[in-house]
């Protein structure tokens, strides 16, 4: 089959690599019908995530038909559509009977590495490194997907690929970031970064009732976006206003409610933090560079929440921690536990609520995933995402 494999830094390219097999009683085997290039997958191009090897399969945003199932198998069956969520979650273990599926004890074959570095392993993730499980990715034309019982979603007809298959990350990432923010009706909530999970971060607000929320970029045709379909009521482009002012002027000085970082270890700036940050940056003595963590704790009300979910690997430096102890502060963060927000936001797909599908700005062949990667990286043609299919 086809594949998009991962090469070297800022090196991926299609290639032809063994078909899948199911391994285990409870697998399938997926064609995919649509997969999506995540914000996430750049931090594996730019080389930043360790235990990449060369030929590893990229991809976590997938959906396809179920071809083959492996004779454990009890709720899905060939021909089904399914979306499949990012992590691989056993359903069984204390995490996932929490509901805090990414952080299931026993999809990660891996464990070992992760725990090297922060203590304890996450679940196993699709296409997202060996010391995340080592699990192929949805850039290709089969894949297969342990736990089929438990993290699977079969869609309805009537619904189209691109309506739900936000629903495999991106849109449950954004809403998650709303939801850990215990957002109470008026409340104004901020929200670094109008890439896609910054989109979905500004949609989740409103529909949890949120009065004001406040999208911080610096693509113009990012802040459109939020503005004309997400649901920002105000916006701020950071190389044009200074944010901490900006935001003081929005909340009678108070600062925001509730601040959602939805950009992670890239985050780009101006001044001597930004020029101090890429050269820590680049020579691999710090993996973050977190402006938009720093600013989203200094900036929020006293009192408030900072969820994070936009991605961090290792250290960072200069860390606010005087303004989180002394304003207490709550702070938040996690990779999504998709398979809790699957079903509800499915249901909300299909009650008309909101159409995921308006993040997208290009469709691109599989063929094409290498430009679609340099495309997506330099925020070429206004690049916001790229859906990949056959």
């Amino acid at each position: 089959m086809k594949a998009n494999c991962w090469m070297g830094k800022q090196h991926v390219q299609l290639r032809d690599v063994p078909d899948p097999t199911i391994v285990h009683p409870q697998d399938i085997i997926v064609r995919v019908t649509s997969s999506a290039i995540c914000g996430s997958d750049l931090h594996l191009y730019n080389g930043l995530v360790p235990t990449m090897e060369s030929g590893d399969i990229l991809g976590h945003e997938f959906m396809g038909e179920v071809v083959e199932t492996g004779h454990d198998v009890k709720t899905l069956r060939k021909g089904d559509r399914v979306v499949v969520p990012f992590p691989v979650a056993c359903g069984t273990c204390s995490a996932c009977t929490r509901q805090l599926y990414a952080l299931c004890e026993t999809s990660n074959p891996n464990a070992w590495m992760a725990q090297k570095l922060w203590g304890e392993a996450p679940a196993g993730l699709f296409g997202y490194s060996h010391m995340l499980g080592g699990f192929s990715g949805g850039q290709a034309e089969y894949v297969r997907v342990p736990f089929a019982d438990v993290g699977p979603l079969k869609v309805p007809e009537g619904l189209t690929d691109e309506q739900v298959l936000f629903l495999s990350d991106i849109f449950p990432t954004g809403y998650m970031g709303a939801d850990m923010c215990r957002i109470t009706p008026g409340q104004t909530v901020a929200v670094w970064g109008a890439g896609p999970v910054g989109q979905f971060a500004i949609a989740g607000a409103k529909m949890l009732g949120a009065g004001r929320i406040i999208a911080i970029d610096r693509f113009a045709y990012r802040l459109r976006m939020a503005q004309e379909h997400a649901g920002a009521t105000d916006i701020i482009n950071y190389e044009e206003q200074d944010v901490l002012s900006a935001l003081a002027d929005l909340t009678d000085g108070r600062g925001p409610d509730a601040c959602i970082d939805a950009v992670g270890m890239e985050a780009h700036g101006h001044g001597p933090s930004y020029v101090y940050a890429p050269d820590r940056h680049n020579d691999r003595t710090l993996l973050e560079r977190p402006l938009a963590l720093q600013q989203a704790i200094v900036s929020c009300r006293s009192g408030g929440t900072v969820a994070v979910i936009g991605v961090y690997g290792g250290h960072i430096d200069k860390f606010p921690m005087g303004a989180l102890v002394n304003r207490s502060l709550t702070i938040k963060a996690g990779q999504c536990h998709v398979h809790k927000y699957m079903r509800p936001l499915l249901a909300r797909i299909g009650h008309g609520d909101i159409d995921p599908s308006f993040v997208i700005t290009h469709r691109l062949r599989l063929s094409d995933a290498p430009q679609g990667y340099e495309m997506f990286m330099h925020k070429e043609e206004g690049c916001e995402k790229i859906v990949l299919s056959l």
